[in-house]
């Protein structure tokens, strides 16, 4: 593929001449325009993107940030933007952050180094120092997670209420008589784990059921620390009539240790998970659906109007979860 300096060479003139005579910017001869052009198509010339980003400013580029590109929980949500993007002749590019703030940080300096026209950034813990940086970012940046408005914040959201998924899959287990529910959850500091956490609270506060501190359990999100986080469980003197599970990773991680314990699932044992993954489905268990694609385009298309259109007051968009109802959560008599 050919340069302009080898046009050049080639036609006999300056780059200059080259450059004018291919952007159809400043004079150029028509038959040295001809020429010049005839010459960049059988050279095989092609413009470089990155030149073409440094005059514009814009490199047709969005910062996609997600802590786990290992956890099912975004590949439709990834899809989700995607088709969005791509409308646009917008590339999303991954950027995982593991949930670290140092990795946030840096990847809201590329944003602003202009590595991308605008972010969709995924945290499960936004903090006053990356929020601070999101709002003096020159370029757009939505979240798609809950956080509360604040006077002068300049980024939109879109989120799925957490909250409410758990609380729905605690009222599920209520609804058939189940009183002994435990919980197995994230790290309660960073927010989703928080969220979801008081959502389990909330519900059996109100069906005034007292909480049973054993029964809550703390995992990861991943499939190993459901395991542990099970055998922890199946150790107590007694163990609880149904569990709601933080995610399906962790749910899977439970389900596995049940089966080499013998505990039956849902005769000694219900279970629901959250996020609805395929391998929920494969295996018969209920979970809470969190709309990753709908997230995913909700995020997008806020952010290309943002990129598009310029500024304007900030835009938030809640979602409510829905709850698949399998075997797993349908308390049976032994």
């Amino acid at each position: 593929m050919a340069s302009i300096y080898e046009i050049a060479r080639e036609a006999g003139v300056s780059a200059s001449t080259v450059a004018r005579a291919l952007s159809g910017k400043g004079y150029c001869s028509p038959d040295k325009r001809k020429q010049i052009l005839a010459l960049a198509k059988k050279m095989n010339y092609s413009p470089s993107h990155a030149a073409r980003s440094l005059k514009s400013n814009i490199t047709n580029k969005v910062l996609f940030c997600i802590p786990d590109i290992y956890n099912p929980f975004y590949f439709r949500m990834i899809q989700g933007v995607s088709e969005v993007l791509e409308g646009h002749g917008y590339l999303p590019l991954l950027c995982p952050t593991k949930g670290n703030l140092k990795t946030e940080l840096k990847m809201l300096q590329n944003l602003r180094e202009g590595y991308g026209d605008g972010m969709v950034f995924v945290s499960f813990n936004f903090t006053p120092e990356n929020i601070s940086i999101v709002n003096s970012c020159s370029r757009p940046v939505v979240l798609t997670n809950n956080y509360p408005e604040n006077q002068g914040d300049q980024f939109d959201s879109v989120y799925i209420d957490t909250f409410e998924g758990i609380a729905m899959a605690c009222r599920h287990f209520i609804a058939q008589g189940i009183r002994d529910i435990g919980y197995i959850g994230g790290v309660p500091s960073a927010q989703t784990g928080r969220e979801r956490q008081n959502g389990y609270i909330s519900a059996l506060e109100k069906a005034g059921i007292p909480l049973t501190p054993d029964w809550i359990q703390e995992g990861d999100f991943s499939r190993a620390s459901g395991e542990e986080a099970m055998r922890r469980l199946s150790g107590l003197d007694k163990l609880p009539e149904a569990i709601v599970v933080a995610n399906d990773l962790m749910a899977i991680g439970a389900l596995q240790v049940c089966r080499e314990l013998n505990i039956r699932v849902p005769e000694d044992l219900a279970i629901i998970g959250m996020d609805d993954i395929d391998s929920a489905q494969l295996l018969g268990l209920s979970s809470i659906q969190m709309l990753e694609d709908e997230i995913g385009r909700n995020a997008a298309e806020l952010l290309m109007d943002r990129i598009i259109n310029g500024s304007r007051p900030r835009k938030t968009i809640r979602l409510l979860p829905k709850l698949s109802i399998r075997a797993s959560s349908e308390k049976v008599n032994a």
